[in-house]
């Protein structure tokens, strides 16, 4: 399916598959407020069909975009650890730390000790989840906290 013709309907279409709510895409593609109007103008089938074809583009973009980054990260990984160089093996540590952050396998945490003198040095844990989500292993970076506090104090 191609555009729209009618340009406001198409501008809705889009504005939908971007996830605005009815209503918003509704009031962007240049109507006025009215939901109900909304509704009905999501229910017309050249204008479902054009939503679901948009969105079907975006998801296949994201995926190919995640791919892409993945295979070089991987990439990149396997030729720094060939080198078998500390700075080489650091480099693959961080690409292979980047792709599991890409795939939602490991998040950063910050947690801020609550001493308003200590705010800008919060503590970061990496955390490390598993492919089920349902445990969580945590590598604290508090050591990097004291080592900054006692620096701070100290001086």
């Amino acid at each position: 399916m191609s555009r729209i013709k009618n340009p406001k309907h198409e501008l809705y279409a889009q504005e939908l598959a971007k996830g605005k709510s009815q209503a918003e895409a509704y009031e962007l593609a240049g109507y006025a407020a009215h939901e109900s109007s909304a509704s009905r103008l999501r229910s017309i089938a050249k204008v479902s069909a054009r939503v679901a074809e948009l969105q079907q583009r975006g998801a296949e973009r994201a995926e190919i975009t995640v791919a892409t980054i993945t295979e070089n990260l991987v990439r990149i990984a396997q030729k720094a650890e060939e080198q078998g160089e500390p700075a080489g093996l650091n480099v693959a540590k961080g690409a292979w730390e980047t792709a599991a952050k890409l795939h939602g396998l490991m998040v950063d945490r910050k947690h801020h000790s609550g001493d308003p003198d200590m705010m800008p040095f919060a503590r970061i844990e990496r955390v490390i989840v598993s492919p089920t989500r349902a445990e969580a292993v945590e590598d604290s970076r508090s050591a990097l906290v004291v080592a900054e506090r006692n620096r701070r104090y100290n001086n």
